[in-house]
């Protein structure tokens, strides 16, 4: 079970995808971002506006995933998956055979210094850091809202406001991963190892 974590728009879900094609017979992707608490319920306890932050996700379903999926006792778990296109999880959507060989967990906060986090932490056998340039990183944020609803100017505020806040949150947590991948689109087309670093 290898951990992918990272800021917002490093590209986690690019190279998770391309990581699970490098692997003999795949690997089954298992994404946090399935956890993000429901736009009806955000809006009810008043956290619609920083959707993103690490106390609106289900933290304790996440480690129970995690503990689950370790513990290899059940046939088949489902995981949900978050879907961009209607801006809200999908429960059951990620089938998990137990016969599955490698599993990449890729999401945000896996490096949290938080109790539910820590434990799901000691499931993952390893967890790498992606990394890239700020600039870069903030472009494709932006661009992302405005491909899925946002005008051009809210897209900037959220990202500088929102994405911004948990992106220098999640930063503080890099010195807890077992390697620090510098990542570029590059990077997958070299296979360049030296890009890999121990943390």
């Amino acid at each position: 079970m290898l951990g992918i974590a990272g800021t917002p728009g490093v590209g986690k879900s690019y190279f998770t995808e391309w990581l699970s094609t490098q692997f003999p017979g795949g690997a089954t992707i298992v994404p946090f971002d399935g956890f993000h608490l429901s736009n009806e319920l955000l809006a009810a306890k008043g956290l619609a506006q920083v959707k993103g932050h690490i106390d609106t996700f289900d933290l304790p379903g996440f480690r129970s995933l995690l503990q689950r999926l370790r513990s290899q006792d059940e046939d088949v778990v489902y995981a949900p998956k978050y879907v961009r296109d209607i801006e809200e999880s999908v429960g059951s959507a990620v089938e998990i055979p137990r016969d599955a060989q490698v599993l990449i967990v890729e999401g945000n906060y896996l490096l949290a210094d938080h109790p539910d986090l820590a434990r799901s932490r000691e499931c993952l056998d390893e967890v790498w850091y992606l990394e890239t340039d700020d600039e870069t990183r903030v472009k494709r944020l932006i661009q992302r809202h405005i491909q899925f609803g946002k005008s051009a100017q809210a897209a900037r505020d959220w990202v500088m406001n929102s994405d911004e806040a948990n992106a220098a949150f999640i930063r503080s947590t890099r010195h807890r991963a077992d390697y620090v991948v510098a990542y570029s689109e590059s990077l997958l087309d070299t296979g360049n190892e030296e890009s890999t670093t121990s943390a």
